[in-house]
This record gives C-alpha cells, structure tokens and sequence, in this order.
C-alpha cells in the first residue's frame, strides 16, 4: 500500500485498552486536540506510548471557524504547542461554526454566500499562520440550508481557494447530505477540487423513520456509503481514511472489520 492510502481510527478513551492490547491493523490515530491538552499522569502516558506506535493526526472541535465571536487566540496557541509537543502535522478542522457566547456544542452549519467564504478564509488563514500549518477542512452534515448566491461544492470549492488550504472529504456527510438536500453524490464529489483533497472521514448514520438521515458516527458504515467511498478513492486515488465511531463502540474485531474493507477498496482503486 503506497503512502496515500492509509488507515485510521478516531482516538476514543474507550478504545484505550484494546488499542493497548490487540494488533490493531491500522497506521494512524486521529485525535481532538482539545481532549488531550494539558495532560498529565496515565493519560499523557498512554498517549506518549500510542504516538511510539501509530503517526497522530489533529482533527479539531471547536475553533469555530465560521463564527463571529473572535478567534480564541490562546486556545490556538495551545493547539500549536500540544501538535509541536507530539510531532503532530496533519492538522483539521471542520468547515462550520460552533460558539458564540460560548461553546454550543454543535456543528452548525454557514450561508452558501461569498461573503462567509471571505470571512472563513481570514480566519483559517490566521490560523495557518500561527499554527504553521495547512488546515484541512471537513464538510459537515447540515439538515436546514442557510441560502447564499453559491451552492454547497461552490461554496466549498471558494473557501479552499480563498484560504489556500486543503479538504477532509467526510463521504458520509455528503451521503447524507445528497439523501436529505436531493443532490446526486457522485456528481458531488466530481465537481470537487481533486488536487485539495488530503483525505477522507467515513462513518455510519441512521435514517429515521421520516426518511431524514442523521450522522450519527454510532453505526456501521452502510453499504451505500461503502460504494460512494470506492467511487471517492477511484476519483481521487486512496486517501488516508480514518474510520469514526464516537458512540456506541461494538466488539473491537468489528471495528477492525471495517478497517480491512477500507484496504480493500483501497486496493480496488489503484
């Protein structure tokens, strides 16, 4: 497998021991950087020896890239520290706004408009520099549309070029954008940049009974999400992909099942 395709797993404390104990088939942990700031004791420990195993990618929570209230210049000057601390380059956030008098602990999404795009360009663009590193950003799931002159690949495709950064392709988020805003994720996918796409999120979701499609990242990746994924890595060649469970963690075999099926599209692709 060449560098580009490579596998990962979301760094969950209750993943802790199996990633401890078992022979996980995997090359790299993703983590929040703002779950492991200032650690001490067991923790800090653990994760020293994790990072002697597996390269640590950073995939951010909460700057808030999107939002009015200012940038926390302190937090991201902690962020910088913690992913100098550990040797950490790859660093992502997502593509949305998430506080304003505090942190509101959603992922909300932006108006489709030229104007967020310059305002979310300035901000990653600070971020960049005090981090001095290229930001990866993720579409997220949205389930009401804000408007804006632009529609969402456009909007995307804008920020990219405005910030002069990189994509975190989540494809289930544009599954489940496609099923709930009735757009063809294929043709999505198509019309984005190919050369800004550092990698890919897969994850699992649910469909309630009113035919709405959540992210959930509590699932099994389904097998409509598996098929756009193999569509991805042919469109784009194989990206490292980090596999998300948050919540509802099954046995760790069936998570390293999901983690081989990434493999084998991968190789499918080549």
């Amino acid at each position: 497998m060449n560098e580009r395709g490579r596998v990962g797993l979301g760094l969950r404390r209750g993943l802790l021991d199996a990633l401890e104990r078992e022979d996980a088939p995997l090359d790299f942990l993703e983590l929040a950087p703002e779950n492991w700031l200032d650690l001490g004791g067991r923790d800090a420990q653990r994760l020293r020896a994790l990072a002697k195993r597996f390269a640590l990618k950073a995939h951010g929570l909460s700057l808030s890239l999107g939002g009015f209230a200012p940038l926390d210049l302190d937090f991201v000057g902690q962020v910088a520290r913690f992913l100098d601390t550990f040797g950490i380059d790859d660093y992502s956030e997502h593509l949305s706004w998430c506080a304003d008098d505090g942190q509101l602990y959603e992922l909300l999404p932006l108006p489709f408009s030229a104007e967020a795009v310059e305002h979310v360009a300035a901000r990653v663009r600070r971020v960049q520099a005090l981090t001095g590193r290229c930001l990866a950003l993720e579409n997220i799931s949205y389930y009401a549309s804000l408007g804006g002159e632009l529609d969402e690949r456009q909007f995307i495709a804008a920020v990219l070029d405005a910030a002069d950064c990189e994509l975190l392709l989540d494809v289930n988020n544009v599954y489940v954008n496609g099923r709930n805003h009735g757009y063809d994720p294929r043709a999505f996918i198509d019309a984005l940049p190919a050369a800004r796409v550092r990698g890919f999120h897969i994850a699992g979701h649910r469909r309630g009974d009113d035919g709405v499609c959540v992210d959930t990242h509590g699932e099994a990746v389904a097998p409509a999400v598996w098929d756009l994924y193999a569509y991805a890595c042919r469109r784009f060649g194989a990206r490292p992909t980090l596999l998300e469970r948050d919540s509802a963690l099954p046995p760790f075999a069936e998570l390293c099942a999901e983690l081989d099926t990434i493999r084998r599209l991968q190789a499918a692709s080549a």
